[in-house]
């Protein structure tokens, strides 16, 4: 998965007009329920961040394409489980790891809303809190106000440490 985010970056370098479009479906998968759980793209959206400072790219519109990207998986992961709530546990890949979705179901309903901003931030959590709120029918407005304020953040987050990583390392660099 390593040499995948490489190479993603290494494309996003060489063609910076493809920067936001990927990061929004890098971002995108990594938030979409089932997806997120086969393909992990944070470290790939990690690694485009260190291209920020190195590589001169412009940080807002990478920002809100992660953002976007992040908030329209979680929002397509919420209706999922609204739609098809019961049958949810027994489709692949949750049909094989059940503990994932009693996790987010777990946290959704002793965090309720703040469940969304926190599940965003740890691995599995980030794939089934959203299904989880879907299933049990979250407040719609109350869920989407949490889904894009965590999406943006979790986004800037992700790419700020990039950024930093990359600056750090470019120093260092220069000094040796």
């Amino acid at each position: 998965m390593e040499d995948v985010g490489r190479t993603v970056a290494d494309f996003v370098r060489d063609h910076q007009a493809w920067a936001a479009p990927i990061v929004l479906l890098l971002a995108f998968g990594e938030s979409l329920a089932f997806i997120s759980l086969l393909i992990p793209a944070w470290g790939a959206l990690v690694a485009i961040g260190a291209l920020i400072g190195v590589a001169g790219m412009n940080f807002w519109p990478l920002w809100l394409a992660g953002g976007l990207g992040a908030a329209l998986g979680d929002w397509v992961s919420y209706w999922f489980g609204y739609r098809y709530k019961d049958h949810v546990a027994q489709m692949w890949p949750l049909s094989r790891y059940p503990n994932i979705l009693i996790r987010g179901e777990t946290f959704v309903r002793e965090w309720g809303v703040p469940s969304i901003f926190i599940g965003r931030f740890f691995g599995p959590l980030r794939a089934s809190v959203p299904l989880a709120a879907g299933i049990f029918e979250m407040p719609y407005l109350q869920f989407q106000i949490a889904n894009f304020v965590s999406a943006l953040v979790w986004s800037a987050v992700l790419l700020l440490f990039g950024d930093i990583i990359g600056r750090t390392v470019e120093w260092i660099w220069r000094l040796f």
